[in-house]
C-alpha cells in the first residue's frame, strides 16, 4: 500500500509516507526543479534581422545554481563549443552568439528568462534548455510564439510530442525507455530475485521509475520497497539502511551522480554488495564511481548512450582526443572528465549540423524542418551503432542505448544496441 503525498503548500516540500511489504517509513521530499545561468550580454539585436544578418542568436537556461548546479558544466561546453565553431569561421558564413542564463532551480524564472531572451534578445531558437520543468514551463509560449525549442536537456517524453507541440523537440534517449531497459535487464538475469528501488522525487525521478514498473509488469511484486528522496535530502543513511534490511537482492538507484555516488558507498560501509543498478545520468566514473570507490562501484550496472570521458577505454579513441583538444583550448577547466560537459558538447554538435543544413535560410521554419530531418547521424562522442534520426512525425533524435557494466576500472558493455524495451514485464 502506498499513501499519497499530502501538500504543505504551493512550492514547499511534500510529505511522502509509503508503505510497502511490512515495511513502515515516512520521508520528506521536494520537488527539485530545473533550470538555469546568467552570461550577461549588453549589446541589444535588433529585431527580425533579414537573411543576410552575419549573426545566429541561441538562447539557452541551465542550472548554474541551486540543487543540480552540476549540470550546468552541460552549458558551459555547449558555449564553448560554439566558440570553437566562431573561431573556425562560424556557420554559413555567420557567428553564433549563444546567450545562456541561470534560473536558480525555479521553472517559473525559467519562463521569465525565456521570454526575454525571446523578446528582447531576440534569439533565433532555444537551445538546450536543461530539465522537464524548466521546459515544459516555457513549451506552450515557445510553440504559441513559433520559436523553436530544440535538443531540450531531458529524456522526458513530454518534450518530444511532434503533434501536439511541433516546436519543441528532445535529444537524448527517453527516460521511460531507459527504465524500461533496466527492467528487462532484470527480467532476463534475475527474474525471481527480490528488488528495493531509490529515486529522486521530481519529475525526472517519477519518469525513470514508472518505466521500470512498466518493464517489470508482473514482476514488480518483487519490489520490496521503494524510497522517494528530495534532492537535498539528509537522510541517505537511513534510507540505505532501510533499503538493506529489507532483504533485496538488486538495488536500483535513480538520481544524480553527486547522490549515486553517496549512496554506493554508503551501501559499501553497510558490507551491503546488492546488483547495483544505477542510471544513465549517474553512470560517470570521474563523478561517481570514483567518489564512491573504484572497489566500492565495480559490477554497477548502467544503460549508456555517450562515452565515458573518464573511462581509460576509450584514450586512444580518435573522437575523444578531439574531445580533450577542445577542452584544453577551448573550455580549460580543472576536470575534462565531466560526463555532463561531454553531454554539451554532443548535443551542440548536434545543433551545429542542423544549422549547416540550414544554408541561408534561418527562418524558425526552416529551422525546425532540418531538426526534423536528421538522418543515420553519428553523434562523434556516442557509442558505437549509436544514430540520430528525425522525421515530421518522429521528434525524439536518439532512441539506442547500451547496458553497462563497471569492472572498477571501465564501462564494459554488453549485449546489443538496445532501440525498444519490453512495456509489460513477464509473469514469473
Amino acid at each position: 500500500m502506498r499513501i499519497e503525498p499530502t501538500s504543505l503548500g504551493a512550492n514547499d516540500k511534500v510529505s511522502s509516507m509509503y508503505v510497502t511489504g511490512r515495511l513502515l517509513f515516512v520521508l520528506v521530499a521536494a520537488l527539485a526543479s530545473l533550470g538555469a545561468m546568467s552570461q550577461q550580454h549588453t549589446e541589444q539585436p535588433t529585431s527580425e534581422q533579414p537573411a543576410s544578418d552575419k549573426e545566429i542568436r541561441i538562447g539557452n537556461v541551465m542550472p548554474y545554481s541551486g540543487p543540480l548546479s552540476e549540470f550546468g558544466a552541460i552549458g558551459q561546453a555547449e558555449a564553448a563549443y560554439f566558440d570553437m565553431i566562431n573561431a573556425r569561421g562560424g556557420i554559413n558564413g555567420r557567428k553564433i552568439r549563444f546567450i545562456t542564463r541561470d534560473d536558480n532551480s525555479d521553472p517559473a524564472t525559467a519562463l521569465e528568462l525565456t521570454r526575454n531572451l525571446v523578446e528582447k534578445e531576440d534569439v533565433h531558437l532555444m537551445f538546450g534548455s536543461f530539465g522537464a520543468p524548466g521546459n515544459l514551463a516555457t513549451r506552450w509560449y515557445l510553440n504559441e510564439k513559433k520559436i523553436p525549442q530544440l535538443f531540450v536537456a531531458s529524456g522526458d517524453e513530454e518534450l518530444s510530442q511532434a503533434r501536439a507541440f511541433p516546436w519543441t523537440m528532445g535529444w537524448q534517449p527517453s527516460f521511460r525507455s531507459e527504465g524500461r531497459i533496466y527492467a528487462n535487464y532484470i527480467q532476463a538475469y534475475y527474474p525471481r530475485k527480490k528488488i528495493v528501488v531509490l529515486w529522486q522525487n521530481d519529475q525526472f525521478g517519477r519518469v525513470l521509475y514508472k518505466g521500470i514498473q512498466e518493464g517489470l509488469g508482473d514482476l514488480n511484486r518483487h519490489v520490496l520497497v521503494d524510497i522517494a528522496f528530495d534532492i537535498r535530502d539528509e537522510h541517505l543513511d537511513g534510507h540505505v539502511s532501510i533499503l538493506k534490511r529489507a532483504g533485496a537482492d538488486i538495488f536500483v538507484f535513480l538520481g544524480v551522480p553527486s547522490t549515486a555516488s553517496k549512496v554506493i558507498k554508503l551501501a559499501a560501509s553497510l558490507n551491503w554488495h546488492p546488483v547495483f543498478i544505477v542510471n544513465d545520468a549517474s553512470a560517470s566514473i570521474a563523478n561517481a564511481m570514483a567518489p564512491a570507490g573504484l572497489e566500492n562501484s565495480a559490477g554497477v550496472i548502467s544503460a549508456a548512450f555517450l562515452k565515458d570521458p573518464s573511462d581509460p577505454a576509450w584514450k586512444d579513441d580518435p573522437a575523444m582526443k578531439d574531445w580533450f583538444a577542445f577542452m584544453d583550448k577551448y573550455h580549460q577547466v580543472e576536470s575534462t572528465n565531466s560526463s555532463a560537459a561531454l553531454y554539451g558538447y554532443a548535443a551542440a554538435e548536434a545543433m551545429t549540423q542542423v544549422l549547416k543544413q540550414c544554408g541561408d535560410d534561418l527562418s524558425r521554419e526552416n529551422i525546425m524542418r532540418q531538426a526534423a530531418s536528421l538522418r543515420d547521424q553519428h553523434p562523434s562522442v556516442a557509442l558505437p551503432n549509436i544514430r540520430m534520426n528525425t522525421s515530421p512525425s518522429s521528434y525524439l533524435p536518439i532512441r539506442q542505448m547500451r547496458l553497462v557494466q563497471f569492472d572498477g576500472r571501465s564501462w564494459q558493455p554488453f549485449g546489443e544496441v538496445i532501440e525498444t524495451a519490453f512495456t509489460e514485464g513477464a509473469a514469473r
